[in-house]
């Protein structure tokens, strides 16, 4: 029986491998699960999503986080949008949630690492479920790459970035353009990054983004004045993933 989801054509022209997903009617997360099982022929996929709920794409991403670890599929990059939320990692301060917040965003504890931040439509949120023992297996390494495909990305923009010692994410002077918060488990990768492009930035007036009291926020938009398709930014955010991130072969995990 065929599943109630149907794929449109891919966004990208030059990139076989994306997809999109219609998003409504909004499905189980077991069958969007089911659906992308049966689309990762190669070492890497990636999957554009559309704009969709934290919650609905949280409990997708545990699916296949579970899926990877026991070898049942091949590494999964997911790119969407979400609707308006604020997510607290799992060691957040909850006072950097202000009052002011703007209360048409939902607010969600998870279990990433990092503090409060805010997802919204106009935003790149991009979340790689990888085994990192086909790559390298350290935490700093993956999270210094994770900024290195940001800041080769925005580079493409004429846009120049960088990373700030002791801090995560990457950062144009001192605003921030894009946030991470991970978790790894038996070295398999979930949660991610965002990236602003346009996104509404009077949403972040009403928290203490990351923790960080000093500094702000900022977008693609906002640096270049030029308005940007989403799908342009997909398509060079993946080319640059692909070049920073090259499998090797698997390392048999030490039990």
């Amino acid at each position: 029986m065929s599943l109630p989801v149907m794929l449109s054509e891919p966004i990208l022209k030059n990139s076989s491998c994306v997809h999109i997903f219609a998003s409504e009617p909004q499905v189980e997360p077991s069958h969007m699960f089911r659906i992308i099982l049966d689309l990762c022929p190669d070492p890497v996929n990636f999957f554009w999503l559309g704009k969709q709920p934290f919650q609905f794409i949280w409990d997708v991403q545990k699916l296949i986080h579970t899926a990877r670890i026991e070898g049942q599929i091949n590494d999964v990059v997911l790119l969407l949008e979400h609707h308006p939320v604020y997510t607290f990692g799992k060691n957040a301060n909850k006072d950097h949630l202000l009052p002011s917040y703007r209360k048409d965003a939902d607010v969600i504890s998870i279990d990433r690492g990092g503090d409060i931040t805010f997802h919204g439509p106009g935003q790149m949120v991009v979340y790689p479920i990888l085994n990192l023992r086909g790559y390298r297996t350290s935490v700093s390494w993956y999270m210094r790459s994770l900024e290195e495909v940001v800041i080769r990305t925005l580079r493409t923009f004429g846009v120049f970035s960088q990373t700030r010692e002791g801090m995560t994410g990457v950062w144009i002077d001192d605003e921030k353009i894009c946030a991470m918060g991970v978790r790894l488990s038996r070295w398999v990768s979930m949660h991610g990054l965002a990236l602003n492009l346009n996104t509404d930035l009077d949403y972040f007036t009403g928290i203490i983004p990351c923790g960080i009291f000093e500094c702000g926020v900022t977008s693609l938009e906002k640096q270049t004045d030029q308005k940007i398709s989403m799908s342009i930014l997909v398509e060079t955010f993946i080319q640059e993933f692909r070049t920073v991130f090259q499998p090797t072969p698997m390392k048999p995990e030490v039990m």
